[in-house]
């Protein structure tokens, strides 16, 4: 599907798209993955950006309201609510309280209104802070918290490369309000490298195409390193003129995973390569506006079954802004407006006192 002459979807197009995330909006703010279904704080602030990308500022701001509201005094949010307001899962993700700073970063670039920033900032710190906390010597953080503050057992190299992202947007943040947080910046610093350079600090995940890509999208990787990422399993996680598997053994392919590697596309300037395959995205594209979650090839059949999710949406529309250069907050996940983060020189010593952590 193709928009007008000089968009890659039409105007009236995103607002339909828009419409359909907003229509999953509770009164509370809270964005539901679809009517009925439970929420997230990841995949919730993903709808407010989109929201706030299609022009519903409005909108967008009661979603972030949602978040003050359900804040934890440690900083962080549960795993996921019910539309009721009751807890469906009761852990931390360290990744998912990160990426409130993207959304409030984001939230910005798009106004120009250092209010909103004022505003969370309590938010965003308290969020940050709790991250932090749980980061290991060698860099990388551990993935999840339990209700009883437990830790798990492991880092994921998805869940890192995304709050590596949220953290350089916290200290954007920081920034713009005058405000200096070095022990955010070291933080990223000691991020990014176990990302570029200590695979051995992750779970093995190599099945899911996020592990593929997460790490380019989120600029943790120098450009040959990334270009090469890319290029080394396209053809494993690419299904040619279809998407992005959502995981290697399976011809599933994903609406948001497919917008997402477009992004990380444009992040390393391979921009006709990003517009191939949201072009191939929008076979999953339905009437109304909304995407199916994935689906199936061949049969081509939906799964999980007529699920249409806010999230695929909202990173439609995100991604589609990226690559027209449409609006202000379009270079955001092109690493623009955003400070730089070297990569910790650690020498022989301090590696080998990593690997005795």
């Amino acid at each position: 599907m193709k928009g007008t002459a000089d968009r890659f979807l039409s105007r009236d197009e995103l607002r339909a798209t828009a419409d359909t995330i907003q229509a999953c909006q509770l009164s509370n703010g809270m964005v539901q993955w679809f009517e009925g279904g439970h929420a997230d704080p990841w995949n919730h602030v993903e709808a407010a950006m989109a929201l706030a990308t299609a022009g519903r500022l409005a909108a967008a701001e009661r979603a972030y309201e949602w978040l003050r509201t359900t804040q934890l005094p440690d900083g962080a949010w549960r795993n996921y609510y019910r539309p009721d307001g009751s807890i469906e899962d009761s852990k931390r993700d360290t990744n998912v309280c990160a990426y409130v700073a993207t959304g409030i970063w984001h939230h910005y670039l798009v106004t120009g209104d250092t209010g909103i920033i004022e505003s969370f900032w309590p938010v965003i710190e308290a969020a940050i802070d709790f991250v932090i906390s749980w980061q290991q010597p060698g860099g990388e953080l551990t993935w999840s918290v339990d209700a009883e503050g437990t830790p798990g057992d492991y880092a994921l190299l998805t869940g890192s490369s995304s709050a590596y992202f949220s953290l350089r947007c916290a200290v954007a943040c920081a920034e713009r309000i005058g405000l200096d947080r070095p022990d955010w910046e070291l933080a990223a610093g000691r991020l990014r490298h176990a990302i570029a350079y200590r695979p051995d600090r992750f779970e093995p995940k190599d099945r899911f195409a996020m592990d593929w890509y997460y790490p380019v999208l989120s600029g943790a990787l120098e450009p040959m390193q990334a270009a090469e990422r890319i290029d080394e399993r396209w053809s494993e996680l690419v299904i040619e003129g279809r998407g992005v598997r959502c995981v290697a053994d399976r011809s599933w392919v994903t609406s948001a995973e497919t917008a997402e590697c477009a992004m990380a596309l444009l992040a390393i300037g391979r921009r006709q390569q990003a517009a191939m395959l949201l072009t191939w995205a929008q076979d999953q594209r339905c009437i109304d506006g909304s995407y199916m979650t994935g689906l199936v090839y061949p049969q081509r059949s939906s799964f999980p079954f007529e699920e249409h999710s806010t999230y695929s949406a909202a990173a439609m529309i995100l991604a589609v802004d990226a690559l027209e250069a449409a609006g202000p907050a379009s270079g955001l996940f092109l690493g623009r407006s955003l400070p730089a983060t070297r990569v910790l020189d650690l020498d022989a010593e301090s590696v080998k006192a990593e690997d005795r952590a």
